[in-house]
């Protein structure tokens, strides 16, 4: 689940790609938004197009990460990539400490109102316009967001394989897309959107760890 210099590198980057993906999404703005239209539209295709949204994402994230990897000189690559995890988790585990345990209602309220303000002079029927609804919205809403940071610290990080990183990021994404759009309402009043904040500051800082032993050798 971390980086290592031994082993499978592809295995390491799809399982760290997936647990750091999957705790990041759950409770996003995107879940919500994924929730919210699945509520008003078929869930296919709100799934279809929240997907495919966020695969667009992924991709401009990991070549992100990966330009920069390949712009820096090899042996700053690890300081650079553990610095990066070191803030970012510890911003997690500090954001984590303002909040409270219940769903993220702050992302819900956020999201239904993009949605509204999206449908509120325009009536959205049939799969295109649908697919198209749920694109643009989660598309503008996931960029900047934490899930993409997230994807771009991971590409900077040396030993992680691009299509192991690329297949567990949307594998995490498919799943949390899958699980909004099908049992959204269940699950969203029972997301702690605290502990996921910590175990993703957890894991950033579990990468930081690596990060710099991998420097230091």
């Amino acid at each position: 689940m971390v980086i290592a210099s031994s082993g499978d590198p592809a295995l390491a980057a799809f399982g760290s790609s997936l647990t750091a993906i999957t705790l990041a999404e759950l409770g996003d703005k995107t879940f919500f938004m994924a929730l919210i239209l699945a509520a008003r539209h078929r869930p296919r295709w709100v799934f279809l197009g929240a997907f495919l949204a966020l695969a667009a994402v992924t991709l401009i994230s990991l070549g992100l990460g990966y330009g920069l990897r390949e712009l820096l000189p090899a042996n700053v690559v690890p300081w650079l990539a553990a610095g990066l995890f070191l803030i970012f988790g510890l911003k997690l585990l500090n954001d984590a400490r303002g909040m409270g345990g219940t769903a993220a209602e702050g992302e819900a309220e956020e999201a239904e109102a993009a949605v509204n303000a999206a449908e509120t002079h325009q009536k959205i029927q049939g799969a295109w316009p649908v697919i198209w609804e749920a694109f643009t919205l989660v598309f503008i809403a996931e960029l900047g967001d934490r899930t993409q940071f997230a994807t771009i610290l991971l590409a900077t990080a040396p030993g992680f394989a691009f299509l192991g990183l690329l297949l567990g990021t949307l594998t995490g994404h498919a799943a949390v897309t899958w699980l909004a759009v099908g049992a959204g309402r269940w699950i969203g009043g029972r997301i702690s959107e605290r502990l996921l904040y910590q175990l993703s500051g957890g894991l950033f800082l579990a990468f930081a760890g690596a990060s710099f032993w991998q420097a230091l050798r």
